[in-house]
């Protein structure tokens, strides 16, 4: 696994509860209608990006390895 994530919100599943925005301002912001996006596209992996995607209520946060795509966030089932 690299440090370089690639972290994307699906914004059709978006609960706007703004949990990641609160646990990792940096990361992840909101738009005037409160739904989340990822302020960039790759990032360095975290514990705060990690904890972010998983305090969303609805898994809303893809994050997978920027060099192989492994997906790291949300498990696979």
């Amino acid at each position: 696994m690299s440090g370089r994530w690639n972290v994307s919100v699906d914004r059709r599943v978006c609960a706007r509860t703004g949990l990641c925005a609160a646990s990792a301002p940096a990361q992840f912001e909101l738009d005037e209608t409160g739904q989340s996006h990822a302020r960039a596209e790759t990032t360095a992996g975290s514990d705060e990006v990690m904890e972010a995607a998983e305090s969303c209520p609805v898994e809303a946060i893809a994050i997978s390895d920027a060099e192989t795509g492994e997906p790291l966030f949300p498990p696979e089932s």
